[in-house]
């Protein structure tokens, strides 16, 4: 077995065995430079020299019923998270015009809570049309909606439904207590149903295992998901996991390229905790680690980085911004 033939069963589409699997995951530190050029090769056979850019507005903020561990906006814990209902749909517009400018395409209006009301939903919807009438892709992040919910935002406009599974089945019941893996599986189930574009992942360096790692992988690949987000944890005071080690760059970037292997063609898009693990200094090395898609500008409840430079560094690594044609 070699590095090499892995790679090229990965280009002619055969499904990878587990000694293949856990050859990448166990391969020695000196080789990541390889295991990243393999990753960024199979990434530019499906995708080009492009990378899809996104951003995110926090629509709504705090008091959340769910007991996420690494969660700030939870009820469940004392964070210093900011706490308001949902914003206006003029100021959640407004958000995504100024991402359209940095060659943004697709906005998400994230929402704490799990459920949405009428109210909520009345809000969402005239957001989604604002957004989809500046030729913006909208996507909604709001906890778990029902189909008939679904099909109304699609309808005003919405184009990509998100809802993180997080962690494996496995590891769930240690990192959430207040609903079930299956619900979340349901949920992004509703979304693809909905025929609408499902972006579905996972936050690592919460005390996964790799076994974690791959089975959450495989579960998003088994769902059809089209876009999956890689978030890294970003310790918050207050939480269960303020005290939790920040990855190392090299865990981080070898988790990266296995998901570009084990989801070839999927658009793995690196989100929450990028600048925590990564700094400003280590773009390009995660820029060619497999990764597809880059979320710019704030999260949730921390600061991002300058999408400027973010920008900058993009062209230096010989990437462009996609534009929304090329988006399924």
């Amino acid at each position: 077995m070699s590095l090499k033939a892995i790679y090229r069963k990965v280009l002619d589409g055969t499904q990878l065995a587990d000694s293949d699997i856990h050859f990448i995951i166990n391969l020695p530190q000196d080789r990541l430079e390889e295991l990243l050029s393999c990753a960024h090769g199979i990434r530019t056979a499906r995708f080009g020299n492009t990378l899809g850019l996104c951003a995110i507005i926090n629509a709504k903020s705090g008091t959340c019923s769910e007991d996420c561990s690494f969660c700030a906006q939870s009820g469940h814990h004392s964070t210093q998270s900011p706490e308001y209902p949902l914003l206006p749909p003029e100021e959640i517009v407004a958000a995504g015009a100024a991402a359209q400018q940095h060659g943004v395409t697709r906005f998400g209006v994230v929402a704490s809570g799990k459920k949405v009301g009428n109210q909520d939903l009345e809000g969402f919807t005239e957001a989604v049309r604002g957004l989809a009438a500046m030729g913006m892709a909208p996507d909604l992040s709001p906890g778990i909606l029902d189909h008939s919910q679904l099909k109304s935002l699609k309808k005003a406009g919405l184009k990509g439904y998100h809802h993180n599974l997080e962690t494996s089945a496995s590891f769930f019941p240690k990192m959430c207590s207040t609903h079930s893996y299956e619900e979340d599986v349901n949920a992004v189930r509703s979304g693809l149903k909905a025929g609408l574009y499902v972006c579905s992942g996972g936050i690592f360096g919460i005390g996964e295992s790799w076994d974690d790692r791959v089975e959450l992988a495989l579960t998003l690949k088994e769902l059809g998901v089209q876009s999956v987000p890689i978030n890294f944890l970003h310790p918050i005071p207050g939480t269960p996991l303020e005290a939790r080690d920040v990855l190392k760059p090299e865990e981080a970037l070898r988790i990266v390229a296995l998901y570009r292997f084990l989801l070839p063609d999927r658009a793995l898009r690196i989100c929450g905790g990028r600048l925590t693990v990564f700094g400003e200094t280590r773009k390009k090395e995660l820029l060619k680690s497999g990764a597809s898609g880059l979320m710019v500008g704030d999260y949730l409840t921390t600061t991002g980085g300058d999408t400027t430079s973010d920008l900058e560094e993009i062209a230096t690594a010989g990437l462009q911004p996609e534009n929304r044609k090329h988006e399924k």
